[in-house]
């Protein structure tokens, strides 16, 4: 109602005026024809008035020429303004033009990454998209808009001086032709090409200035979809981007907390919150030593140290109680945080639980203990089976000798640090012959060598382990006042055993277990203080390398048949 209201209000004056002019005319004719003595000044001013109404009309014609124009104007900026798709908009701004100028097809082109214009959007009359094989136009004409800067418009090509003998004009028959530059901030961002290749003459300087003024509206309209597809790109890829970083953060093994400039938590991903037995919902925003109050209250001063320093520590340790964990021995790396400008922003902790692996390099110590660690450096686990492997070993065992009565004049915490010196000092002897320790029992230690790794020379290395403990024997006894001085007896065996893993899945033991271990026992069983006893099996490896005394056969208990022994004195 508005719209034909207004057209109505403003259009009626011109009807009027056109009514008067008539009637004016009417009025001047019949007093010609009746010949009445009317003044010839009043013929005259008649005559005038009829003139000056008809030239009113004419402006009144033409001012609602422009405001239709502007009317246009209005509605063109709020259509192309009514999307940010810039495919919708570029559609829109063609149909409209299509619309206001009459012309049979529309090209709307914008200049490329090299700077040249591409046809972005080609539609016809039926607002439909024109084909590709139907791109027949001047670029004549576009490339002098494009130069210039300036639009043109050509009431019929063909017969148009400034174009004559141009082949594209001659060659797609194109008549009437408007074309406009699209400028953005006095910059040319594409033109606008409209034509019409049946009628000459259907555009004119109005639909040029229309356009033009359109044109401007099209380029902001254009400029701002642009803008809000390379945001929307720029906002995709970041977004891409960031699920990535996202993905590749969960998937990080160590931990990973980040702290802000008041030591609150700003980030934390999927390995710490493992690592520290709580979720990130609980500690994002919480400061440190609020929610990991052990851990955070050893990190007080090291995290000072990074921001007043604003260099990182590395390797830092900490052995701590978590309520859902327990014990942890966790290691940490801290770092600033800096931004894009590398203005430190907080604190960034990288940290990873070494609770397992402490525990295993504790086992590994302990292991160390009972095999040498050149022997430990060599063994494969996977090559060790449960149940064991046969082979040959020789095995020694040796006892404290006197013990017994000893332990009843001490107390059991006197007593065990006595014991304790001198299995240290026989356990120290075997491994540094790369022997391994199977056991200690009470007051005696067993060992044997050649398992688990092959060693040639297994028999001499357990002759020299033995003349090392009784060396070491002797060192300590020069230490320890004459009460406690105690003596080793030690028996060496060569024989079949079977070595292995021997238990169950809870409880497992290295050993070994053959009867030539438990003839090392009964040799070592009849071996005096200070004496080492070497089988005839084993003296017969390394009878040309060491000096022996020959002993009466002993009759070990469980044996059928005496055994002869020898007296080890020297290496040769």
């Amino acid at each position: 109602m508005t719209d034909d209201s207004t057209t109505t209000s403003i259009t009626m004056p011109d009807r009027q005026l056109k009514d008067l002019s008539r009637q004016l005319l009417a009025v001047q004719n019949q007093l010609r024809d009746s010949r009445a003595n009317i003044p010839n000044d009043t013929l005259t001013r008649l005559t005038h008035l009829a003139t000056h109404i008809d030239n009113i009309s004419k402006q009144v014609a033409l001012h609602e020429e422009e405001r239709k124009d502007l009317r246009a104007l209005a509605d063109i900026g709020r259509i192309v303004n009514s999307s940010l798709d810039l495919n919708d908009v570029l559609r829109i701004v063609m149909d409209t033009i299509i619309r206001l100028t009459g012309a049979e097809r529309g090209f709307l082109m914008l200049r490329d990454e090299t700077g040249e214009l591409s046809i972005r959007v080609a539609r016809n009359w039926e607002q439909e998209f024109v084909e590709t094989s139907e791109f027949a136009i001047s670029r004549t004409v576009i490339n002098r808009v494009a130069e210039e800067s300036k639009p043109i418009v050509t009431t019929n090509a063909q017969e148009d001086p400034r174009f004559d003998g141009q082949a594209s004009i001659i060659a797609y028959n194109l008549r009437s032709i408007l074309c406009v530059p699209l400028k953005s901030k006095d910059e040319l961002t594409g033109v606008i090409y409209a034509d019409n290749r049946i009628r000459a003459g259907i555009f004119t300087e109005s639909e040029r200035d229309l356009l033009a003024a359109f044109a401007n509206q099209a380029a902001v309209a254009i400029e701002n979809a642009q803008l809000f597809e390379s945001v929307r790109s720029t906002l995709a890829e970041v977004t891409e981007l960031k699920n990535l970083m996202d993905n590749i953060f969960a998937s990080i093994a160590s931990g990973v907390i980040t702290a802000d400039v008041k030591d609150q938590i700003t980030l934390c991903n999927r390995a710490a919150e493992s690592i520290l037995g709580t979720s990130a919902q609980n500690i994002i925003g919480q400061a440190l030593t609020d929610c990991l109050p052990p851990i955070g209250e050893q990190l007080c001063e090291s995290i000072a140290f990074v921001r007043a320093t604003d260099e990182p520590i590395l390797g830092l340790e900490i052995n701590s109680s978590l309520p859902d964990r327990g014990d942890v021995d966790l290691r940490f790396n801290l770092s600033p945080l800096k931004d894009a400008s590398s203005s430190t922003q907080g604190v960034a902790i990288v940290l990873d639980d070494l609770t397992e692996r402490k525990k295993l390099e504790a086992q590994r110590r302990l292991f160390g203990k009972m095999v040498s660690p050149a022997v430990i450096a060599q063994l494969n686990p996977d090559a060790i089976q449960l149940g064991g492997e046969r082979g040959m070993i020789t095995t020694l065992f040796a006892d404290v000798r006197g013990f017994t009565s000893f332990s009843e004049r001490f107390a059991p915490e006197q007593l065990v640090s006595i014991l304790n010196q001198y299995l240290a000092a026989a356990a120290e002897a075997i491994l540094d012959q790369e022997g391994t320790v199977d056991k200690f029992m009470g007051d005696a230690v067993m060992a044997w060598f050649n398992a688990p790794i092959l060693q040639e020379d297994h028999t001499l290395r357990a002759v020299k382990a033995a003349l090392g403990l009784r060396d070491s024997i002797e060192a300590l006894h020069r230490q320890l006042p004459l009460e406690f001085q105690l003596g080793f007896g030690v028996g060496i065996h060569y024989g079949p055993a079977v070595m292995g893993l021997v238990g169950t899945e809870q409880r497992i033991d290295y050993t070994a277990i053959g009867d030539s271990v438990n003839t090392a026992k009964r040799i070592q069983e009849n071996a005096a203080r200070g004496q080492i006893l070497i089988s005839e099996n084993a003296y017969e490896l390394v009878s040309h390398q060491i000096v022996v005394q020959k002993m009466e056969p002993i009759q070990a208990k469980g044996k059928r048949d005496p055994l002869n022994v020898f007296e080890i004195k020297r290496l040769k």
